[in-house]
């Protein structure tokens, strides 16, 4: 469930602190652990360092992503492949049997 539009976008209090100590176009990369922070005007142009559990990943916000989430941007999960007989025979250049 999303949350009430009355209430208006979340974005974490030190987070908009932090914005406003940088001046715009500053090439710091402001680290947060605030994933479920909202995109706001005032972040675009700024470089974030979104946490995903294990490191922080860089987000160069744009125009785009205002009205998204922070952490839409940094997946949590690492996508291996799908594995198989059948895949392997395929990388291999076989063909299938």
């Amino acid at each position: 469930m999303s949350r009430s539009s009355k209430k208006g976008p979340y974005v974490d209090p030190k987070l908009l602190k932090k914005i406003a100590n940088l001046k715009p176009g500053d090439k710091t990369v402001i680290k947060t652990w605030s994933r479920a922070s909202e995109v706001s005007p005032e972040m675009v142009g700024f470089t974030f360092g979104v946490h995903n559990g294990k490191e922080f990943v860089p987000v160069q916000v744009t125009e785009e992503m205002v009205g998204h989430h922070l952490g839409e941007f940094s997946p949590t999960r690492k996508f291996t492949k799908h594995g198989g007989k059948m895949q392997r025979a395929l990388e291999a250049g076989k063909p299938k049997t």
